[in-house]
């Protein structure tokens, strides 16, 4: 039977339709070439990070328990042992990113036969994990997938994806992932949107059960809180050794608190803005 070459043709404009419609497939990133790679959901792509933005971790103070339980979990982690995910809370410019770049590189420089790799995922992107973990869950390497700033809001329903690939979904977690997350929010949810559950669900229990029962995901809870003005003083004397930053202490020190007395804030963040305030007030480079 001889094919109507008006369907012929109309089938065909279906399908291109159709392929144009489908999400991009992406390539496929070379994991040798880095230690870190951010995630594009668009195209699903990663994108190989040749420098990343972090500090030494002999550089973060006033936060040493939540740096040596974070290590030591990434540690565990790394040599193929048993880890947590890991939910680092609270006061914001605390070092919670920092943090969590700053022990990716240090457990990397101890060592290990294959090298630990971070792999960051944005906010707006958390409904794409499910398809970043298959791409992540056959390669021979293990990753720490970091999402910064997490947190949601009132309507927004994509923590039940996020709730779903730490634990409880059917194919879980991959054995070669393990999840970092950083946010100003214990539980993930503004007070307002919890409070709301409350007053209309006809059972509130179970309501807010469910808008809580995110942060349980986290095997290890690291809260951040506002740091002492000691605290806050030895950040900024490490950073002016670190980086040769020649000033008699009584003046570093009383320049270092006006600084913070202006801005009403005491935090890691407001003392390297001190330190790059000064930095370029001397005329020195920050490597």
């Amino acid at each position: 039977m001889t094919a109507n070459p008006l369907t012929s043709d109309a089938l065909g404009r279906i399908a291109e339709a159709l392929e144009r419609l489908s999400p991009p497939s992406g390539a496929q990133a070379d994991l040798s070439t880095a230690d870190a790679f951010v995630w594009h959901a668009a195209d699903r792509r990663l994108a190989p990070v040749a420098r990343v933005n972090r500090v030494a971790i002999t550089l973060l103070k006033g936060i040493d328990r939540n740096r040596d339980t974070l290590v030591a979990n990434t540690e565990r982690f790394a040599k193929g042992l048993p880890a947590n995910n890991a939910l680092l809370w609270g006061a914001r410019g605390m070092g919670k990113s920092s943090l969590v770049k700053a022990v990716h590189a240090s457990v990397n420089a101890a060592g290990l036969d294959q090298p630990l790799k971070l792999v960051e995922i944005h906010r707006e992107d958390i409904e794409s994990l499910p398809v970043l973990l298959n791409v992540l869950r056959t390669s021979p390497y293990r990753f720490v997938l970091f999402c910064d700033d997490l947190s949601f809001d009132a309507g927004d329903s994509s923590y039940k994806a996020l709730k779903a690939v730490l634990e409880g979904g059917v194919e879980g977690r991959p054995e070669n992932v393990l999840f970092y997350a950083t946010s100003n929010r214990r539980h993930l949810m503004p007070r307002d949107m919890i409070d709301n559950e409350r007053a209309t669900a006809i059972n509130p229990g179970e309501a807010i059960e469910e808008k809580v029962s995110l942060s349980d995901r986290f095997g290890i809870w690291l809260g951040f809180h506002p740091c002492s003005q000691e605290d806050y003083w030895e950040m900024v004397r490490g950073y002016a050794r670190e980086f040769n930053l020649d000033m008699p202490l009584s003046d570093l020190r009383s320049e270092a608190l006006e600084w913070a007395a202006t801005r009403g804030n005491r935090s890691g963040r407001t003392a390297w803005q001190f330190i790059l305030d000064l930095a370029g007030r001397m005329g020195v480079k920050l490597g």
